[in-house]
């Protein structure tokens, strides 16, 4: 048993608990968002199962191949792959088994969502963290891309097909993911440099990033809005919704017109609080 335990600590940073665990909402969310009756616990049991094991199995992938660079960096170098703590062979094949048995999971249950999982994360493993990531700082769009497949999947599980509302919810994300990630390079720029990875603020500047944080900002708070109005969410949530995205639209300025550390590592830790508030809005108001 304490073998066990300590394995699974030992793996538990490698499928990075937080980022799944919000990637794992949005999903939820985006089938909450179709009005799906809260008793069906079956359904709900599938879609949480097949979204933890296919994000973890390609969170897995990703520190796996990644695992050069990260021992180059300050902030990952301590992570189980980059020190050497888990045998890269073993972490593999676990990436590998829970990849499969998420997206087959998922497929089973509907093979339109079984196809959005996959593509979010052949897009998240493949096109993103192996083809593009170390080629190019606009390999985030594809990340973006990646990480709007889940809250997608969940409303086509839903409403049993694709629609404006979830192409809406996925747009959300999108838009999102440079507020929190661009915020992070700036944030840990000498990292970056040192394990040769571009970025944003390498390639164009840190005013240039500012600005596709504050653009981007705004579309994520425009496209949030929208989805949310699209799918018939209450105005009393609304208005929530929207001071949440105040909050977010007021560090972006704050950011983009006096900038310090302070303000960037603020709008890095808001941005998730953001997007996992309005998830939760989501879930509890389709209730």
């Amino acid at each position: 048993m304490k073998k066990v335990l300590a394995k699974f600590r030992l793996y538990w940073p490698l499928i990075k608990s937080l980022q799944t665990g919000l990637l794992v909402a949005t999903g939820l969310a985006g089938y909450m968002s179709a009005r799906c009756p809260i008793f069906n616990l079956g359904t709900l049991g599938g879609l949480f199962v097949s979204l933890v094991a296919a994000i973890s199995g390609s969170t897995v992938l990703n520190m796996w191949w990644d695992r050069d660079i990260d021992a180059k960096m300050g902030r990952t170098q301590k992570r189980p792959l980059a020190s050497g703590k888990v045998d890269p062979a073993e972490a593999l094949r676990v990436g590998l088994t829970l990849s499969v048995f998420g997206v087959g999971l998922a497929l089973a249950m509907d093979p339109l969502y079984g196809l959005i999982i996959f593509a979010g994360l052949f897009f998240d493993v493949v096109v993103y963290t192996i083809w593009l990531k170390r080629r190019t700082c606009w390999s985030i769009v594809w990340g973006g891309i990646s990480g709007g497949m889940p809250i997608l999947a969940g409303r086509a599980l839903g409403v049993g097909g694709l629609d404006w509302v979830g192409a809406m919810l996925s747009l959300g994300i999108l838009f999102w993911i440079p507020t929190h990630i661009l915020t992070f390079s700036m944030r840990y720029f000498d990292d970056y440099q040192a394990a040769g990875v571009p970025t944003f603020p390498s390639t164009y500047g840190f005013k240039f990033t500012r600005a596709t944080i504050a653009i981007s900002s705004i579309l994520a708070a425009l496209a949030m809005g929208l989805s949310a109005w699209g799918f018939g969410m209450a105005w009393g949530f609304l208005r929530l919704l929207g001071v949440l995205s105040v909050g977010l639209l007021i560090l972006a300025a704050a950011m983009m017109f006096k900038p310090s550390e302070r303000v960037t590592y603020g709008l890095f830790k808001y941005a998730s609080v953001y997007m996992l508030a309005a998830m939760i809005l989501v879930a509890i108001e389709a209730m």
